[in-house]
């Protein structure tokens, strides 16, 4: 039982050693996938059109997608957004609160998280004289916190709106480390008279900056569990380059009940990666949705996006892209959506459920 219980802690570190230093080596350099859980997204009905909706966002979850399209309130909004992720081992929560100041101009305040909870640490379960105490044995949290603060005017040109993004990232694993940050967003929406809409949403323009602070003795007694190596803590500066979302958008009415909206998202980053377009200064990832309302009451979505240039065992490439679903409904301020959507590729049998709520509060008035 004791030699058992032994190779059971000894593995269990190792895997805490593992996460925890592929958790926080990329605090090393400029990484292209840092902070990625702030490029997610956010509620369903964005979601089931493969989030192109940089050009048309118009309600309170523009606070995420294009601060810009929170010009377009009339009354206060609320939203709520809850996903799992690996079958429920992950959770993904979003809220967020907007109000327009004037006819010009709008504030609005967003939270999101993504974490990973009760993750047992072992790493206390045996003591120096070799006895095991389960009592020893605790739980902690892998979270990440993002609070983004948005404000958004119209500008004198008529059609032409600019929102800008103040947020802040707390970062936390259990008592091994954590980490604060700061960034800037800036968007821009503008909409011709034959009612085309374009926009342009510039993340981490500033580049987003994350400084991590470490535990050292709880590092050391993971580390330790790797027999031969000398584990170095990483770096405390970790940075997110910056990238952009272009689109644009048209919506179209049908015998004043029926709508159809067609929207084109370019999604850049400026690094090389596995996007259908790639090269050493950016890669390109297109993304296309569409949106079928019946009497601004009822709405079917699909999308498609995440195209990848995928390397198989052979060393070729297959591109794959990522499907989305999505249906919604829409009720005296009320709206419910819901998203089909799968986290990776066509290929891949793991698929998300999400679901998201919005309340306008005109309802009340």
């Amino acid at each position: 039982m004791c030699i058992f219980a032994k190779k059971l802690c000894l593995k269990t570190k190792l895997v805490l050693a593992l996460y925890f230093v592929s958790a926080l080596s990329i605090a090393q350099t400029a990484r292209k996938y840092s902070n990625e859980f702030m490029n997610i997204g956010v509620d369903a009905a964005a979601l089931g059109m493969s989030n192109a909706v940089v050009s048309h966002t118009n309600d309170v979850t523009s606070g995420y997608w294009n601060p810009a399209g929170l010009v377009h309130l009339e009354d206060n909004q609320l939203a709520l957004m809850h996903s799992s992720y690996f079958a429920n081992i992950a959770n993904y929560n979003f809220i967020a609160y907007a109000m327009p100041i004037d006819d010009r101009s709008a504030v609005g305040i967003s939270l999101i998280r993504f974490g990973v909870d009760d993750i047992l640490d072992t790493t206390q379960l045996i003591d120096e004289q070799g006895n095991i105490n389960y009592d020893r044995i605790n739980t902690f949290s892998a979270a990440d916190y993002g609070v983004v603060f948005s404000y958004a005017r119209k500008l004198p040109l008529d059609g032409l709106n600019y929102g800008v993004n103040a947020k802040v990232i707390r970062r936390i694993i259990g008592d091994f480390a954590t980490s604060w940050g700061f960034g800037l967003d800036v968007g821009i929406q503008f909409e011709t008279k034959n009612n085309w809409k374009f926009g342009l949403m510039a993340r981490d323009i500033t580049t987003t900056f994350n400084t991590w602070t470490f535990n050292e003795e709880k590092f050391e007694s993971i580390s330790g569990a790797i027999e031969g190596q000398n584990q170095e803590l990483p770096e405390t500066t970790e940075i997110t380059i910056p990238k952009l979302q272009l689109g644009m958008s048209k919506e179209f009415i049908f015998n004043y009940d029926y709508s159809l909206r067609a929207a084109f998202d370019l999604n850049v980053r400026f690094a090389q990666t596995n996007d259908i377009v790639s090269t050493d200064f950016a890669s390109i990832n297109p993304a296309l949705g569409f949106q079928f309302g019946y009497t601004d009451l009822v709405f079917l979505r699909a999308g498609l996006g995440n195209f990848q240039n995928e390397l198989q065992i052979d060393n070729s490439t297959d591109m794959t892209f990522q499907p989305n679903f999505g249906v919604g409904f829409k009720y005296k301020g009320i709206s419910i959506d819901y998203a089909f959507t799968d986290i990776g590729d066509q290929s891949a049998a793991l698929y998300s459920n999400v679901f998201s709520l919005k309340l306008d509060f005109s309802i009340f008035r």
